[in-house]
């Protein structure tokens, strides 16, 4: 499974570590993700991965 949000699609970004001597090599900004379970509506259960910033949203709307 790829390292991607199952509700908002925040997968990881490209950029730069920057040491003090301003040399620059390439790096990965992953998201945070959460593995959830979410209640379907035929009563079964099943597990997505979430963004913290998704799970934090979905908490203050519900």
């Amino acid at each position: 499974m790829a390292r991607k949000c199952a509700i908002s699609g925040k997968g990881p970004m490209a950029g730069n570590n920057v040491s003090h001597a301003k040399n620059r090599t390439k790096r990965r900004f992953l998201p945070n993700l959460r593995t959830i379970r979410i209640t379907l509506e035929d009563g079964t259960t099943r597990k997505i991965k979430i963004s913290a910033s998704e799970l934090r949203t979905m908490k203050k709307n519900s």
